[in-house]
């Protein structure tokens, strides 16, 4: 048995149960009477007479008996592996300390604690450094050194706006020697219009955003951009995050609703819409409410509550009830449409173009009116059918029909329970609520609970869900990997938090700061922790493999969109418009063709939209842009809490042969011999830092400089291969450009450059 310190329920038991137990004798199903998820259902006497749990005595507890035994007919859990001794060990000593429960730790109120004493202060930038340090110092193992000054302005790019840095900004930042140089760094970053949408993308993945309906037809939607221009804007606009949540699940509920806070209902229209033939439209209206009511509960509580939908949750305090009465917020939300009015400059258009439209209109009308123009029948026939087609041709008003949310109020659908959650299957009625096992909700008007309700609750100061949910988030995209290693799953089959204080204090110190995302990035980016080196080390391989001590910073490859948008920006192509319609890049042959009886044509975009960031390419659900998705970009189908990071050889084969990233080294050669110099070795020097941040040492600097000479070598040999690989129509210079494509693609290739480090 364990005797070093007294066992948590929470920490250590909880974890052995939910893993093994709790699928059997959960909330959800109780085989032979036991249920394992609260103290009263273990400590009961079944009508076996058996008690699975005797407090303060294991040895007439069934519960060991059942998972000690050498019988495989009693032993439990059944058809599996037994417990490991040690398991067996805690559960023992759980009983024998009095088989105490205790509150699931997510479920617990956020308390602030102050930052552990520590013994090497002076590494600590800031109290997330010593939270951090406490645990590094009780393993005895220390913090890894700073990275570099270039290093760090590309990581901080990255993470920050999603772009390299250039040249200039890297030696503005490495040739500051002032202390707040860093500082004025992170603060310029914050600043930047391109901070939104790198920010913006990651919660469109949680908004599961794409530009067409889905299913069988997939039809375009050329309004969805609407929703994520909203979004860059709130981010860029730092738009405290309660009111971000209030806004996106109840704007139109707001007293005197503004076309914005109507706009970021847009949220929940993001799901999927069926429109073949013979679909029955109330069962699809009806998954789409699933999803709404599904997708709040992972991106605001981090639970899965869809597993609920059929029956109890067999493992979290969630039962079938509670759930519809989540669905509930959602049943009477209704899609539509809101108008929005064009422009100034294209209402200014339209009334010239309606004026010279009257005009014609006009000509016609007093033409026909006349009797004497009209010098037969015939003409005068003519003359009414071209007035006619005339009139079909009348410039439309400018404005855009934008789908939204809007809440039902003639005719209200009643809210019930589905069995099995089968829509022909109606069962008790519910009415809008929460969840019991978390804090109390208190609607505006209680018989009539509304999404604003829902919203309040879940920014609510009494909620600890939600700030540890989105501090959480953050800390994952600026570590890699959360403080909690399952960010779709608070619940008991989670993980625990590496940092179980400094989440909370992270979470309290999101809603201190007025739900600012600037903010708390701004902390979490100028901590220590954060500015480490992503070296790997030897002496934690054993020790610490997944890094979970924060004895360094993460590695990672960055997002699909960023992979292209670095590389456009190192080539010198990338266009940095802001918002606006989605665009069309380059798409490799026949990958258009999938659209459903050819009702979508994928026509390229000209000029500096072809060159777009990859958050504005057209998503189309069921044919995404294949440049996408081989990096593991969302399908858009469903929410996605965390990005899957893969490595693959066809990744290899994108960035090295796709038509986008080839046309992006001809670029990149093209850059470098008008900004390098005359000198080879000056050249090589130029593009490295371009797409690396730094200058090449010696070893690396050989190798290119011998790829370019062989690559000389044969394109000079060889002259079509030469002017089909520069691009160019002229072969007096292609040998020299197609070697220098050759050379530069190599470093657009090198796993530093797609790697965040």
């Amino acid at each position: 048995m364990r005797a070093a310190s007294p066992v948590d329920f929470d920490r250590d038991v909880k974890p052995i149960l939910a893993a093994h137990c709790y699928e059997c004798h959960g909330t959800d199903k109780t085989k032979a009477g036991l249920k394992l998820t609260d103290r009263d259902g273990a400590i009961m006497k079944l009508k076996s007479d058996a008690v699975a749990v005797v407090p303060g005595k294991p040895d007439a507890s069934a519960l060991i008996a059942r998972v000690v035994t050498t019988d495989v007919e009693e032993r439990m859990p059944p058809e599996k592996p037994a417990l490991k001794p040690a398991q067996v060990a805690t559960l023992k000593q759980w009983i024998a300390e009095g088989a105490a429960y205790g509150v699931h730790w997510a479920y617990r109120p956020i308390v602030r604690v102050d930052p552990p004493a520590v013994k090497t202060a002076d590494w600590a930038a800031n109290d997330i450094d010593r939270f951090v340090l406490a645990s590094l110092e009780g393993a005895g193992v220390i913090p890894s050194p700073p990275a570099d000054k270039a290093t760090l302005i590309r990581r901080l790019s990255l993470d920050l706006t999603g772009l390299p840095p250039t040249p200039a900004e890297v030696d503005s930042f490495t040739n500051d020697a002032a202390p707040d140089a860093y500082a004025k760094l992170v603060d310029r970053l914050l600043a930047s219009p391109h901070f939104g949408e790198r920010w913006g993308r990651h919660w469109l993945d949680k908004a599961r955003y794409a530009d067409s309906d889905g299913y069988e037809k997939d039809t375009p939607r050329p309004d969805a951009y609407v929703f994520r221009d909203w979004v860059i804007k709130a981010i860029n606009d730092d738009m405290p995050f309660d009111r971000f949540t209030v806004e996106q699940l109840a704007g139109d509920l707001l007293p005197g609703a503004s076309n914005e806070q109507r706009i970021a209902t847009a949220f929940h229209r993001q799901t999927l819409t069926n429109k073949e033939g013979g679909a029955d439209q109330e069962q699809f209206r009806v998954e789409a409410t699933f999803d709404r009511a599904e997708t709040t509960g992972a991106v605001w509580l981090g639970l899965t509550v869809g597993c609920a939908r059929c029956h109890n949750h067999k493992y979290d305090a969630i039962t079938q009830r509670e759930y519809y009465q989540l669905f509930a917020y959602f049943n009477n939300g209704d899609e539509v449409n809101l108008q929005l009015p064009g422009s100034t400059d294209e209402v200014r258009k339209y009334k010239l173009a309606l004026a010279e439209h009257n005009k014609q209109v006009k000509a016609i009308e007093a033409q026909i009116a006349d009797g004497k123009t009209p010098a037969t029948p015939a003409a005068k026939k003519k003359l009414e059918a071209d007035l006619a087609a005339l009139k079909k041709k009348a410039p439309a008003a400018p404005g855009l029909a934008v789908r939204v949310i809007g809440q039902r109020t003639a005719n209200p659908r009643p809210n019930t329970m589905l069995h099995r959650g089968d829509f022909l299957q109606p069962g008790e009625q519910v009415t809008p609520g929460s969840l019991a096992t978390l804090h109390a909700f208190t609607p505006r008007d209680p018989q009539k609970p509304d999404r604003l309700d829902l919203a309040n609750w879940l920014t609510s100061p009494a909620n600890p869900l939600t700030p540890r949910v989105a501090a959480n988030d953050i800390w994952q995209k600026l570590f890699g990997k959360g403080l909690v290693r399952t960010p779709d799953d608070f619940g008991v089959r989670g993980e625990r938090p590496t940092h179980p204080e400094l989440l909370d204090w992270l979470a309290d110190e999101y809603r201190r700061v007025g739900w600012s995302r600037k903010a708390l990035i701004r902390t979490i980016v100028l901590s220590s922790t954060y500015r480490q080196s992503a070296a790997y080390r030897l002496d934690l391989a054993e020790r610490d493999p997944e890094n979970k001590l924060l004895a360094r910073q993460n590695r990672f490859r960055v997002d699909g969109e960023i992979v292209r948008d670095a590389t456009l920006a190192a080539s010198g192509l990338l266009s940095r418009k802001i918002g606006g319609p989605s665009v069309f890049p380059a798409l490799p042959p026949d990958i258009a063709a999938l659209s459903y009886a050819n009702n979508f044509r994928w026509t390229t975009s000209p000029g500096e939209d072809r060159y777009r960031r990859g958050m504005y390419t057209f998503h189309k659900r069921t044919a995404p842009h294949p440049n996408l998705i081989s990096f593991d970009c969302p399908d858009g189908n469903a929410t996605q809490i965390q990005r899957a990071i893969s490595n693959t050889p066809l990744q290899a084969l994108t960035t090295l042969n796709n038509e986008s990233f080839h046309e992006a080294a001809q670029a990149l050669a093209r850059r470098t011999l008008a900004e390098g110099g005359p000198a080879d070795d000056a050249r090589v020097g130029h593009a490295f830092r371009l797409c690396l941040a730094r200058s090449p040492d010696a070893t690396e600097l050989a190798e290119l400089r011998s790829l370019l000479a062989s690559a000389r070598a044969f394109y000079t040999a060889n002259e079509q291969a030469a002017v089909k690989l520069a691009g160019t129509t002229k072969s007096s210079n292609a040998a020299e450009l197609a070697a220098w494509v050759a050379t530069v693609r190599v470093v657009l290739n090198l796993d530093e450059f797609l790697t965040r480090e």
